[in-house]
């Protein structure tokens, strides 16, 4: 068999871009934003959780695509996934790498069409980037003005809520009172339901990306698995590492289960197969020789780590888990409030959000009660739940079309 290992270096390198939706593919250089993006910082003095918990001095970054009119009616807010940041298209400077993540359908022209829109995206709290200088959150690694120290577990436990609760104190901020769509894959698939549901009265359409209107059992006990690696790290020490060795095998683990579930058997078969990640090193002949497959997972995980928290993914994982739509125990009652279009944009082979677990239902139950549905499931390609980001310009003419409706 043939060795892999330059070509493995290539995809390291873009790891950090490409872990998939709860792990993202950036779009191609090619298609960025005219212009730079400019990172802008929403603060706040204090926020009350929905479990009523306080957090003081609430820091997120925030960034915007085209222009706000007069009327201030024009704002169509993107949110972002799992171990997504607010950068949804364009690029921080010239030489940057890739563009945001769905760069390919925000710009003049493209179905988020900067000419006519103003898209809005935010830093969620707890947002897993807590290293990277481009992300501006607050969570478990930010200081506690109460003590001058890191909040580590101490931090309050976060709902999808919350994170849709600081976007639209951030919209009130800037004098934004209606919104033609909220728009997002997977985790922000999540929060735009969330804001049909808390603020009915706001938003005009919803486009749901590879997501569910709740986290089923089967979710959360995948949920579960991912956050395992990082509490069995001793260095975790139940949250308490700041300025400590960090728990960087237990994170690193961590993606790499994200990783690998959020994409599809198709894509390994295809990059991979059965390939050895070394020239002359065959799996079968000692404990420390790999499959390509599994030195790429080693080193797209490691790449990303090093910009993540661990404790920032366990919040993310807490909130992933509890969300069910209208932030209460009962799904129908918070299907109840949404009354505005939806467009429904699943894979048909997303491990993470099954469609016939997730996106079907919820297209039923919307249209029991009187929603107008829109379904498609053109984005399906190789990549499972990264189709969500990855070929998202594939529902390019749906979403136009939706939101001119």
């Amino acid at each position: 068999m043939r060795g892999v290992s330059s070509r493995l270096g290539r995809l390291a390198a873009a790891a950090v871009l490409s872990l998939g939706t709860m792990g993202a593919v950036a779009a191609s250089p090619a298609l960025a934003l005219d212009g730079l993006v400019e990172k802008k910082v929403f603060e706040m003095p204090s926020y009350t959780t929905t479990g009523g918990g306080t957090i003081k001095n609430v820091r997120i970054g925030w960034e915007s695509y085209g222009k706000l009119n007069e009327a201030k009616d024009n704002v169509i807010l993107v949110a972002h996934f799992f171990s997504g940041t607010s950068h949804a298209a364009g690029k921080y400077k010239a030489d940057d790498a890739a563009p945001g993540y769905w760069d390919s359908i925000v710009g003049p022209g493209k179905p988020l069409d900067t000419d006519k829109y103003f898209i809005i995206s935010s830093d969620t709290l707890v947002n897993l980037s807590a290293k990277d200088p481009t992300v501006v959150t607050t969570g478990p690694a930010s200081i506690n003005p109460d003590t001058g120290k890191p909040y580590g577990m101490s931090f309050p436990v976060v709902t999808i809520r919350d994170f849709v609760n600081v976007q639209k104190a951030l919209l009130d901020s800037l004098g934004i009172k209606s919104l033609q769509a909220v728009m997002g894959g997977s985790m922000g698939s999540l929060q735009a339901l969330e804001w049909a549901a808390s603020y009915p009265d706001m938003v005009k359409r919803v486009v749901a990306v590879i997501g569910g209107p709740e986290a089923d059992p089967f979710l959360i006990g995948w949920l579960n698995l991912w956050a395992a690696p990082i509490k069995v790290d001793p260095n975790w020490n139940n949250g308490d590492y700041y300025g400590k060795a960090e728990p960087k095998a237990g994170l690193t683990e961590a993606l790499k289960v994200v990783t690998l579930h959020a994409r599809h058997w198709k894509w390994a078969d295809a990059a991979f197969g059965r390939k050895w990640a070394e020239e002359g090193k065959d799996p079968r002949a000692a404990m420390n020789n790999q499959f390509a497959i599994e030195a790429w997972l080693d080193k797209a995980a490691a790449a990303r780590a090093a910009v993540s928290d661990a404790n920032h993914f366990l919040y993310l994982v807490k909130a992933s888990q509890t969300f069910v739509t209208g932030n209460g125990n009962s799904l129908e009652d918070g299907l109840a409030k949404i009354k505005v279009p939806v467009l429904l944009i699943p894979s048909d082979d997303d491990l993470v959000f099954p469609p016939e677990r997730a996106m079907r239902p919820l297209k039923e139950r919307l249209e029991k009660q009187g929603v107008a549905v829109e379904y498609t499931d053109s984005i399906t390609s190789t990549l499972g739940h990264l189709d969500g980001v990855a070929n998202i310009a594939k529902a390019g003419d749906t979403i136009t079309k939706f939101l001119a409706r």
